[in-house]
Protein backbone atom coordinates (compact mmCIF):
# COMPACT_ATOMS: atom_id res chain seq x y z
CA UNK A 1 0.00 0.00 0.00
CA UNK A 2 1.25 3.48 -0.88
CA UNK A 3 1.43 6.56 1.31
CA UNK A 4 -1.95 7.84 2.44
CA UNK A 5 -3.46 10.82 0.61
CA UNK A 6 -2.99 12.94 3.74
CA UNK A 7 0.77 12.42 3.50
CA UNK A 8 0.88 13.70 -0.07
CA UNK A 9 -1.80 16.37 0.28
CA UNK A 10 -1.25 19.40 -1.95
CA UNK A 11 -0.61 22.87 -0.59
CA UNK A 12 -3.56 24.41 1.26
CA UNK A 13 -3.92 27.33 -1.18
CA UNK A 14 -3.42 26.40 -4.82
CA UNK A 15 -2.76 29.53 -6.85
CA UNK A 16 -1.42 30.60 -10.22
CA UNK A 17 2.05 30.42 -11.77
CA UNK A 18 3.05 33.53 -13.70
CA UNK A 19 6.40 34.69 -15.05
CA UNK A 20 8.39 31.96 -13.33
CA UNK A 21 6.85 32.26 -9.86
CA UNK A 22 3.95 30.80 -7.90
CA UNK A 23 1.31 33.45 -7.26
CA UNK A 24 -1.00 33.08 -4.26
CA UNK A 25 -3.93 35.48 -4.58
CA UNK A 26 -4.51 37.54 -1.45
CA UNK A 27 -8.26 37.58 -2.05
CA UNK A 28 -10.89 36.64 -4.58
CA UNK A 29 -12.97 33.62 -5.46
CA UNK A 30 -11.87 30.07 -4.67
CA UNK A 31 -13.30 26.58 -4.41
CA UNK A 32 -12.54 23.50 -2.37
CA UNK A 33 -10.40 20.66 -3.69
CA UNK A 34 -11.49 17.23 -2.44
CA UNK A 35 -9.96 13.82 -2.03
CA UNK A 36 -12.69 11.80 -3.78
CA UNK A 37 -11.88 8.65 -1.83
CA UNK A 38 -12.53 10.21 1.58
CA UNK A 39 -14.62 13.25 0.73
CA UNK A 40 -12.21 15.41 2.74
CA UNK A 41 -11.18 18.88 1.62
CA UNK A 42 -7.45 18.85 0.83
CA UNK A 43 -7.08 22.49 -0.19
CA UNK A 44 -8.63 25.46 -1.92
CA UNK A 45 -7.87 26.55 -5.46
CA UNK A 46 -8.00 30.14 -6.64
CA UNK A 47 -10.50 30.95 -9.39
CA UNK A 48 -8.71 33.42 -11.60
CA UNK A 49 -10.19 36.65 -12.93
CA UNK A 50 -9.66 38.50 -16.19
CA UNK A 51 -6.94 40.47 -14.41
CA UNK A 52 -5.08 37.22 -13.61
CA UNK A 53 -5.35 36.21 -17.26
CA UNK A 54 -4.09 39.64 -18.34
CA UNK A 55 -1.03 39.25 -16.11
CA UNK A 56 -0.23 35.80 -17.49
CA UNK A 57 -0.69 36.91 -21.09
CA UNK A 58 1.52 39.97 -20.51
CA UNK A 59 4.28 37.76 -19.08
CA UNK A 60 3.99 35.35 -22.01
CA UNK A 61 3.92 38.14 -24.56
CA UNK A 62 7.04 39.70 -23.07
CA UNK A 63 8.89 36.36 -23.10
CA UNK A 64 7.86 35.40 -26.63
CA UNK A 65 10.34 37.32 -28.84
CA UNK A 66 13.42 35.94 -27.09
CA UNK A 67 12.05 32.41 -26.78
CA UNK A 68 10.96 32.27 -30.44
CA UNK A 69 14.43 33.47 -31.49
CA UNK A 70 16.24 30.66 -29.65
CA UNK A 71 17.41 27.95 -32.06
CA UNK A 72 15.07 24.94 -32.01
CA UNK A 73 17.84 22.62 -30.85
CA UNK A 74 18.31 24.71 -27.70
CA UNK A 75 14.59 24.71 -27.01
CA UNK A 76 14.69 20.94 -27.44
CA UNK A 77 17.46 20.71 -24.84
CA UNK A 78 15.13 22.30 -22.28
CA UNK A 79 12.56 19.64 -23.18
CA UNK A 80 15.21 16.93 -22.72
CA UNK A 81 15.94 18.24 -19.23
CA UNK A 82 12.22 18.44 -18.48
CA UNK A 83 11.90 14.84 -19.66
CA UNK A 84 14.65 13.78 -17.27
CA UNK A 85 12.95 15.54 -14.35
CA UNK A 86 9.59 14.02 -15.24
CA UNK A 87 11.04 10.53 -15.16
CA UNK A 88 12.60 11.24 -11.78
CA UNK A 89 9.33 12.57 -10.34
CA UNK A 90 6.66 10.60 -12.21
CA UNK A 91 5.42 8.73 -9.13
CA UNK A 92 4.99 11.99 -7.24
CA UNK A 93 2.86 13.30 -10.11
CA UNK A 94 0.85 10.07 -10.05
CA UNK A 95 0.29 10.51 -6.29
CA UNK A 96 -1.13 13.99 -6.90
CA UNK A 97 -3.50 12.60 -9.53
CA UNK A 98 -4.77 9.86 -7.23
CA UNK A 99 -5.20 12.27 -4.31
CA UNK A 100 -7.29 14.79 -6.27
CA UNK A 101 -8.89 12.80 -9.09
CA UNK A 102 -9.28 9.45 -7.38
CA UNK A 103 -8.11 7.13 -10.16
CA UNK A 104 -6.07 4.18 -8.95
CA UNK A 105 -2.34 4.76 -8.62
CA UNK A 106 -1.33 2.33 -11.36
CA UNK A 107 -3.70 4.07 -13.78
CA UNK A 108 -2.27 7.44 -12.71
CA UNK A 109 1.21 6.11 -13.45
CA UNK A 110 0.01 5.14 -16.92
CA UNK A 111 -1.38 8.63 -17.45
CA UNK A 112 1.95 10.20 -16.58
CA UNK A 113 3.79 7.79 -18.88
CA UNK A 114 1.56 8.66 -21.83
CA UNK A 115 2.19 12.35 -21.16
CA UNK A 116 5.94 11.70 -21.09
CA UNK A 117 5.60 10.14 -24.56
CA UNK A 118 4.55 13.55 -25.91
CA UNK A 119 7.53 15.25 -24.25
CA UNK A 120 9.81 12.71 -25.93
CA UNK A 121 8.15 13.54 -29.24
CA UNK A 122 8.62 17.28 -28.62
CA UNK A 123 12.35 16.72 -28.08
CA UNK A 124 12.57 15.97 -31.81
CA UNK A 125 11.04 19.32 -32.79
CA UNK A 126 14.00 20.54 -34.95
CA UNK A 127 13.29 17.82 -37.51
CA UNK A 128 9.60 18.73 -37.61
CA UNK A 129 10.17 22.47 -38.07
CA UNK A 130 12.13 22.01 -41.28
CA UNK A 131 10.71 23.74 -44.35
CA UNK A 132 10.89 22.96 -48.07
CA UNK A 133 13.20 24.53 -50.64
CA UNK A 134 12.99 24.72 -54.41
CA UNK A 135 15.93 26.07 -56.39
CA UNK A 136 15.18 28.02 -59.59
CA UNK A 137 11.38 28.04 -59.44
CA UNK A 138 11.71 30.65 -62.14
CA UNK A 139 14.81 32.13 -63.74
CA UNK A 140 16.96 33.52 -60.97
CA UNK A 141 14.29 32.94 -58.29
CA UNK A 142 14.36 30.48 -55.38
CA UNK A 143 11.38 29.63 -53.14
CA UNK A 144 11.32 28.13 -49.68
CA UNK A 145 8.96 27.70 -46.74
CA UNK A 146 9.52 27.78 -43.02
CA UNK A 147 7.34 27.27 -39.96
CA UNK A 148 7.25 29.92 -37.25
CA UNK A 149 5.53 30.00 -33.84
CA UNK A 150 2.19 31.76 -33.37
CA UNK A 151 2.98 33.67 -30.16
CA UNK A 152 0.96 33.27 -26.96
CA UNK A 153 -1.23 30.14 -26.98
CA UNK A 154 -3.50 28.63 -24.33
CA UNK A 155 -4.66 25.20 -23.22
CA UNK A 156 -7.92 24.54 -21.34
CA UNK A 157 -7.82 21.05 -19.91
CA UNK A 158 -10.25 18.65 -18.15
CA UNK A 159 -10.25 16.98 -14.75
CA UNK A 160 -9.93 13.41 -15.98
CA UNK A 161 -6.30 13.68 -17.16
CA UNK A 162 -4.66 16.54 -15.23
CA UNK A 163 -1.17 15.56 -16.45
CA UNK A 164 -1.54 13.78 -19.78
CA UNK A 165 -3.90 16.19 -21.56
CA UNK A 166 -1.87 19.33 -20.72
CA UNK A 167 1.15 17.43 -22.04
CA UNK A 168 -0.72 16.84 -25.30
CA UNK A 169 -0.40 20.60 -25.71
CA UNK A 170 2.34 22.56 -23.98
CA UNK A 171 5.47 20.48 -24.80
CA UNK A 172 4.79 20.75 -28.54
CA UNK A 173 3.72 24.40 -28.34
CA UNK A 174 6.74 25.45 -26.28
CA UNK A 175 9.26 23.41 -28.28
CA UNK A 176 7.91 25.08 -31.43
CA UNK A 177 8.73 28.49 -29.95
CA UNK A 178 5.40 29.62 -28.47
CA UNK A 179 4.64 30.80 -24.94
CA UNK A 180 1.89 28.89 -23.18
CA UNK A 181 -0.88 29.57 -20.67
CA UNK A 182 -2.47 26.52 -19.03
CA UNK A 183 -5.96 26.77 -17.53
CA UNK A 184 -6.36 23.40 -15.75
CA UNK A 185 -9.50 22.00 -14.16
CA UNK A 186 -10.12 23.40 -10.67
CA UNK A 187 -11.09 19.90 -9.54
CA UNK A 188 -7.49 18.60 -9.57
CA UNK A 189 -5.18 21.60 -10.02
CA UNK A 190 -2.03 20.68 -8.10
CA UNK A 191 -0.31 18.76 -10.89
CA UNK A 192 -0.23 21.91 -13.02
CA UNK A 193 1.97 23.72 -10.49
CA UNK A 194 4.21 20.68 -10.07
CA UNK A 195 4.82 20.58 -13.83
CA UNK A 196 5.50 24.33 -13.84
CA UNK A 197 8.16 23.85 -11.19
CA UNK A 198 9.81 21.04 -13.17
CA UNK A 199 9.89 23.26 -16.26
CA UNK A 200 11.55 25.99 -14.20
CA UNK A 201 14.16 23.51 -12.97
CA UNK A 202 14.71 22.42 -16.58
CA UNK A 203 15.79 25.95 -17.46
CA UNK A 204 12.67 27.25 -19.18
CA UNK A 205 12.81 31.07 -19.18
CA UNK A 206 10.32 32.98 -17.06
CA UNK A 207 7.03 33.71 -18.80
CA UNK A 208 7.22 30.91 -21.36
CA UNK A 209 4.90 28.66 -19.32
CA UNK A 210 2.18 30.09 -17.08
CA UNK A 211 -0.76 28.62 -15.15
CA UNK A 212 -4.01 30.43 -14.41
CA UNK A 213 -6.35 28.42 -12.18
CA UNK A 214 -10.03 29.05 -12.58
CA UNK A 215 -13.40 28.41 -14.13
CA UNK A 216 -15.50 29.99 -16.90
CA UNK A 217 -14.36 33.52 -16.03
CA UNK A 218 -10.75 32.66 -16.79
CA UNK A 219 -11.75 30.68 -19.88
CA UNK A 220 -13.74 33.56 -21.31
CA UNK A 221 -10.90 35.98 -20.65
CA UNK A 222 -8.54 33.76 -22.65
CA UNK A 223 -11.03 33.39 -25.50
CA UNK A 224 -11.42 37.14 -26.02
CA UNK A 225 -7.87 38.28 -25.25
CA UNK A 226 -6.37 39.81 -28.43
CA UNK A 227 -2.85 38.55 -27.67
CA UNK A 228 -3.87 34.87 -27.37
CA UNK A 229 -3.40 33.47 -30.86
CA UNK A 230 -4.62 29.89 -30.41
CA UNK A 231 -6.62 27.82 -27.94
CA UNK A 232 -6.57 24.07 -27.38
CA UNK A 233 -9.39 22.44 -25.42
CA UNK A 234 -10.47 19.00 -24.24
CA UNK A 235 -13.84 18.49 -22.56
CA UNK A 236 -17.54 17.98 -23.23
CA UNK A 237 -19.10 18.64 -26.63
CA UNK A 238 -21.29 21.61 -25.60
CA UNK A 239 -18.28 23.39 -24.12
CA UNK A 240 -16.06 22.41 -27.05
CA UNK A 241 -18.59 23.94 -29.41
CA UNK A 242 -18.67 27.11 -27.28
CA UNK A 243 -14.87 27.31 -27.18
CA UNK A 244 -14.65 26.84 -30.93
CA UNK A 245 -17.29 29.40 -31.84
CA UNK A 246 -16.12 32.03 -29.35
CA UNK A 247 -12.43 31.62 -30.09
CA UNK A 248 -12.96 31.65 -33.86
CA UNK A 249 -15.18 34.71 -33.56
CA UNK A 250 -12.27 36.49 -31.90
CA UNK A 251 -9.84 35.48 -34.63
CA UNK A 252 -8.09 32.58 -32.91
CA UNK A 253 -6.96 29.24 -34.18
CA UNK A 254 -8.99 26.68 -32.17
CA UNK A 255 -8.60 22.98 -31.55
CA UNK A 256 -11.52 21.78 -29.39
CA UNK A 257 -11.93 18.09 -28.59
CA UNK A 258 -15.41 17.20 -27.35
CA UNK A 259 -17.39 14.27 -26.00
CA UNK A 260 -17.74 10.65 -26.98
CA UNK A 261 -19.89 7.56 -26.96
CA UNK A 262 -17.39 4.84 -27.75
CA UNK A 263 -18.61 1.46 -29.00
CA UNK A 264 -16.90 -1.92 -28.93
CA UNK A 265 -18.19 -4.45 -31.44
CA UNK A 266 -17.82 -8.10 -30.44
CA UNK A 267 -18.11 -10.49 -33.38
CA UNK A 268 -19.22 -14.14 -32.88
CA UNK A 269 -15.70 -15.37 -33.72
CA UNK A 270 -13.98 -13.17 -31.13
CA UNK A 271 -11.99 -14.61 -28.23
CA UNK A 272 -14.59 -14.02 -25.51
CA UNK A 273 -12.16 -14.05 -22.60
CA UNK A 274 -10.16 -11.29 -24.28
CA UNK A 275 -13.32 -9.38 -25.17
CA UNK A 276 -14.61 -9.49 -21.59
CA UNK A 277 -11.26 -8.35 -20.21
CA UNK A 278 -11.26 -5.50 -22.72
CA UNK A 279 -14.80 -4.40 -21.87
CA UNK A 280 -14.16 -4.50 -18.13
CA UNK A 281 -10.92 -2.53 -18.35
CA UNK A 282 -12.12 -0.02 -20.94
CA UNK A 283 -15.58 0.40 -19.43
CA UNK A 284 -14.73 0.66 -15.74
CA UNK A 285 -11.09 1.77 -15.70
CA UNK A 286 -10.74 5.26 -14.22
CA UNK A 287 -14.41 4.88 -13.20
CA UNK A 288 -15.38 5.35 -16.85
CA UNK A 289 -14.20 8.97 -16.67
CA UNK A 290 -12.26 8.84 -19.93
CA UNK A 291 -13.15 10.32 -23.29
CA UNK A 292 -11.99 7.00 -24.78
CA UNK A 293 -13.84 4.76 -22.32
CA UNK A 294 -16.00 2.07 -23.88
CA UNK A 295 -19.59 2.76 -22.85
CA UNK A 296 -21.46 0.59 -25.39
CA UNK A 297 -20.85 -3.07 -26.15
CA UNK A 298 -22.32 -3.95 -29.56
CA UNK A 299 -22.92 -7.70 -29.48
CA UNK A 300 -23.28 -9.32 -32.91
CA UNK A 301 -25.38 -12.39 -33.65
CA UNK A 302 -25.42 -15.04 -30.94
CA UNK A 303 -22.38 -13.72 -29.06
CA UNK A 304 -24.55 -11.98 -26.43
CA UNK A 305 -25.85 -15.21 -24.92
CA UNK A 306 -22.29 -16.41 -24.35
CA UNK A 307 -20.67 -13.14 -23.36
CA UNK A 308 -23.25 -11.49 -21.07
CA UNK A 309 -22.93 -14.03 -18.20
CA UNK A 310 -19.14 -13.70 -18.27
CA UNK A 311 -19.34 -9.90 -18.35
CA UNK A 312 -21.85 -9.79 -15.49
CA UNK A 313 -19.69 -12.02 -13.29
CA UNK A 314 -16.63 -9.81 -13.84
CA UNK A 315 -18.54 -6.56 -13.24
CA UNK A 316 -19.85 -7.93 -9.95
CA UNK A 317 -16.35 -8.72 -8.70
CA UNK A 318 -14.55 -5.46 -9.55
CA UNK A 319 -12.03 -4.53 -6.89
CA UNK A 320 -13.17 -1.03 -5.92
CA UNK A 321 -11.25 0.80 -3.21
CA UNK A 322 -9.08 3.81 -2.49
CA UNK A 323 -6.69 4.20 -5.40
CA UNK A 324 -3.64 4.19 -3.14
CA UNK A 325 -4.16 0.43 -2.78
CA UNK A 326 -2.14 -1.26 -5.49
CA UNK A 327 -4.72 -4.03 -5.99
CA UNK A 328 -7.53 -1.55 -6.72
CA UNK A 329 -9.12 -1.87 -10.16
CA UNK A 330 -11.42 1.13 -9.82
CA UNK A 331 -11.49 4.16 -7.53
CA UNK A 332 -14.19 6.68 -6.62
CA UNK A 333 -16.13 9.10 -8.78
CA UNK A 334 -14.33 12.43 -9.04
CA UNK A 335 -16.94 14.66 -7.31
CA UNK A 336 -20.26 14.45 -5.51
CA UNK A 337 -21.94 16.32 -8.37
CA UNK A 338 -20.60 13.80 -10.90
CA UNK A 339 -21.85 10.99 -8.66
CA UNK A 340 -25.36 12.47 -8.67
CA UNK A 341 -25.32 12.85 -12.47
CA UNK A 342 -24.26 9.25 -13.05
CA UNK A 343 -26.84 7.98 -10.55
CA UNK A 344 -29.48 9.92 -12.44
CA UNK A 345 -28.52 8.19 -15.68
CA UNK A 346 -28.78 4.76 -14.04
CA UNK A 347 -32.24 5.67 -12.75
CA UNK A 348 -33.14 6.83 -16.26
CA UNK A 349 -31.92 3.60 -17.85
CA UNK A 350 -34.22 1.60 -15.62
CA UNK A 351 -37.13 3.90 -16.47
CA UNK A 352 -36.39 3.57 -20.19
CA UNK A 353 -36.68 -0.21 -20.01
CA UNK A 354 -33.07 -1.37 -20.23
CA UNK A 355 -32.34 -4.52 -18.22
CA UNK A 356 -30.19 -3.65 -15.21
CA UNK A 357 -27.85 -6.61 -14.64
CA UNK A 358 -25.39 -5.00 -12.20
CA UNK A 359 -26.39 -1.95 -10.16
CA UNK A 360 -23.46 0.28 -9.19
CA UNK A 361 -25.70 2.38 -6.94
CA UNK A 362 -25.55 -0.27 -4.23
CA UNK A 363 -21.81 0.21 -3.69
CA UNK A 364 -21.00 2.68 -0.90
CA UNK A 365 -17.97 4.08 0.87
CA UNK A 366 -18.39 1.47 3.59
CA UNK A 367 -17.56 -1.20 0.99
CA UNK A 368 -14.47 0.70 -0.17
CA UNK A 369 -12.63 0.46 3.15
CA UNK A 370 -11.79 2.37 6.28
CA UNK A 371 -11.94 6.15 5.98
CA UNK A 372 -13.95 6.07 2.75
CA UNK A 373 -17.43 6.46 4.21
CA UNK A 374 -17.77 10.08 3.02
CA UNK A 375 -16.16 9.51 -0.39
CA UNK A 376 -17.87 9.58 -3.77
CA UNK A 377 -18.27 5.86 -4.33
CA UNK A 378 -20.11 3.81 -6.94
CA UNK A 379 -19.74 0.34 -8.39
CA UNK A 380 -19.70 -0.70 -12.01
CA UNK A 381 -23.12 -0.75 -13.68
CA UNK A 382 -24.13 -3.09 -16.50
CA UNK A 383 -27.23 -2.77 -18.71
CA UNK A 384 -28.46 -5.24 -21.33
CA UNK A 385 -31.04 -4.72 -24.08
CA UNK A 386 -30.15 -1.06 -24.52
CA UNK A 387 -31.69 0.44 -27.68
CA UNK A 388 -30.63 3.45 -29.79
CA UNK A 389 -33.69 5.46 -28.71
CA UNK A 390 -32.64 5.48 -25.04
CA UNK A 391 -30.87 8.48 -23.56
CA UNK A 392 -28.40 6.19 -21.83
CA UNK A 393 -27.34 5.18 -25.34
CA UNK A 394 -27.40 8.61 -26.94
CA UNK A 395 -25.72 10.70 -24.25
CA UNK A 396 -22.25 10.64 -22.73
CA UNK A 397 -22.60 9.45 -19.12
CA UNK A 398 -18.89 9.72 -18.25
CA UNK A 399 -19.05 7.15 -15.50
CA UNK A 400 -18.77 3.39 -14.88
CA UNK A 401 -21.89 2.48 -16.85
CA UNK A 402 -21.68 -0.05 -19.68
CA UNK A 403 -24.67 -0.70 -21.94
CA UNK A 404 -25.08 -3.71 -24.22
CA UNK A 405 -26.82 -3.37 -27.58
CA UNK A 406 -27.67 -6.48 -29.61
CA UNK A 407 -27.47 -6.47 -33.43
CA UNK A 408 -27.84 -9.22 -36.02
CA UNK A 409 -24.71 -8.67 -38.14
CA UNK A 410 -21.70 -6.45 -38.85
CA UNK A 411 -23.62 -4.25 -41.29
CA UNK A 412 -26.15 -3.38 -38.58
CA UNK A 413 -23.34 -2.69 -36.12
CA UNK A 414 -21.62 -0.29 -38.54
CA UNK A 415 -24.93 1.44 -39.35
CA UNK A 416 -25.67 1.85 -35.64
CA UNK A 417 -22.29 3.41 -34.84
CA UNK A 418 -22.21 5.65 -37.91
CA UNK A 419 -25.62 7.08 -36.99
CA UNK A 420 -24.37 8.35 -33.62
CA UNK A 421 -23.54 12.04 -33.31
CA UNK A 422 -20.17 11.31 -31.71
CA UNK A 423 -17.25 9.76 -33.56
CA UNK A 424 -14.36 9.66 -31.12
CA UNK A 425 -13.19 6.06 -30.64
CA UNK A 426 -14.41 2.59 -31.57
CA UNK A 427 -13.17 -0.97 -31.37
CA UNK A 428 -13.94 -4.30 -33.00
CA UNK A 429 -12.97 -7.69 -31.59
CA UNK A 430 -12.70 -10.40 -34.24
CA UNK A 431 -10.39 -13.06 -35.64
CA UNK A 432 -11.50 -12.35 -39.24
CA UNK A 433 -9.12 -10.15 -41.26
CA UNK A 434 -11.77 -9.29 -43.84
CA UNK A 435 -14.19 -8.15 -41.12
CA UNK A 436 -11.44 -6.07 -39.53
CA UNK A 437 -10.54 -4.41 -42.83
CA UNK A 438 -14.13 -3.64 -43.80
CA UNK A 439 -14.93 -2.34 -40.33
CA UNK A 440 -11.89 -0.04 -40.34
CA UNK A 441 -12.77 1.37 -43.76
CA UNK A 442 -16.52 1.79 -43.30
CA UNK A 443 -16.73 3.15 -39.77
CA UNK A 444 -17.19 6.93 -39.41
CA UNK A 445 -15.04 7.34 -36.31
CA UNK A 446 -11.70 9.08 -35.87
CA UNK A 447 -9.80 6.44 -33.85
CA UNK A 448 -10.30 2.72 -34.52
CA UNK A 449 -9.02 -0.31 -32.64
CA UNK A 450 -8.97 -3.88 -33.91
CA UNK A 451 -8.77 -6.09 -30.82
CA UNK A 452 -7.56 -2.93 -29.05
CA UNK A 453 -10.24 -1.50 -26.75
CA UNK A 454 -8.79 1.98 -26.21
CA UNK A 455 -7.00 2.96 -29.44
CA UNK A 456 -5.34 6.17 -28.22
CA UNK A 457 -2.69 6.95 -30.87
CA UNK A 458 0.93 7.17 -29.89
CA UNK A 459 2.71 10.51 -29.57
CA UNK A 460 3.84 10.78 -33.19
CA UNK A 461 0.39 10.05 -34.70
CA UNK A 462 -2.05 12.50 -33.10
CA UNK A 463 -5.37 12.27 -31.27
CA UNK A 464 -8.79 13.35 -32.51
CA UNK A 465 -12.28 12.16 -33.29
CA UNK A 466 -14.85 12.95 -35.97
CA UNK A 467 -18.30 14.55 -36.01
CA UNK A 468 -19.24 16.23 -32.72
CA UNK A 469 -16.15 14.86 -31.02
CA UNK A 470 -13.87 17.45 -32.64
CA UNK A 471 -14.31 21.12 -33.49
CA UNK A 472 -11.49 22.43 -35.63
CA UNK A 473 -9.31 21.00 -38.37
CA UNK A 474 -6.26 19.62 -36.59
CA UNK A 475 -5.82 16.79 -34.12
CA UNK A 476 -3.88 17.03 -30.87
CA UNK A 477 -0.12 16.32 -30.70
CA UNK A 478 1.82 14.49 -33.41
CA UNK A 479 2.69 16.30 -36.63
CA UNK A 480 -0.77 17.91 -36.73
CA UNK A 481 -0.01 19.38 -33.31
CA UNK A 482 3.18 20.92 -34.70
CA UNK A 483 1.21 22.41 -37.59
CA UNK A 484 -1.43 23.74 -35.19
CA UNK A 485 1.14 25.63 -33.12
CA UNK A 486 3.05 27.03 -36.09
CA UNK A 487 2.28 29.03 -39.23
CA UNK A 488 3.86 28.52 -42.61
CA UNK A 489 5.72 31.31 -44.34
CA UNK A 490 6.73 31.18 -48.01
CA UNK A 491 9.75 33.20 -49.15
CA UNK A 492 10.69 33.92 -52.79
CA UNK A 493 14.09 35.46 -53.47
CA UNK A 494 16.11 36.81 -56.36
CA UNK A 495 19.07 39.19 -56.68
CA UNK A 496 19.51 42.35 -58.77
CA UNK A 497 21.71 40.74 -61.41
CA UNK A 498 18.84 38.48 -62.46
CA UNK A 499 16.10 41.14 -62.55
CA UNK A 500 15.15 42.41 -66.00
CA UNK A 501 14.59 46.09 -66.73
CA UNK A 502 11.11 47.58 -66.87
CA UNK A 503 7.91 47.19 -64.85
CA UNK A 504 5.88 44.00 -65.20
CA UNK A 505 2.10 44.42 -65.20
CA UNK A 506 1.01 40.76 -65.60
CA UNK A 507 0.76 37.96 -63.07
CA UNK A 508 4.26 36.51 -62.48
CA UNK A 509 4.74 33.13 -64.13
CA UNK A 510 7.60 30.66 -64.28
CA UNK A 511 10.07 31.73 -66.95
Amino acid sequence: MLSSPAEIAPQITIGHYVNGSAVTPAAGRSQAVFNPATGAVSGHVALGSALDVDAAVAAAQAAFPAWADIPPIRRARVMFKFLQLLNQNKDQLAHLITAEHGKVFTDAQGEVSRGIDIVEFACGIPQLLKGDFTDQVSTGIDNWTLRQPLGVVAGITPFNFPVMVPMWMFPVAIAAGNCFILKPSPIDPSASLFMAELLRQAGLPDGVFNVVQGDKEAVDALLVHPDVKAVSFVGSTPIANYIYETGAHHGKRVQALGGAKNHMVVMPDADLEQAVDALIGAGYGSAGERCMAISVAVLVGNVAERLIPMLKARAETLVIKNGVNLDAEMGPIVTGIAHQRITGYIDLGVQEGAELLVDGRTFTGAHAGEGCEQGFWMGGTLFDHVTPEMRIYKEEIFGPVLGCVRVKDLAEAVELINAHEFGNGVSCFTRDGHVAREFSRRIQVGMVGINVPIPVPMAWHGFGGWKKSLFGDMHAYGEEGVRFYTKQKSIMQRWPESIGKGAEFVMPTAK
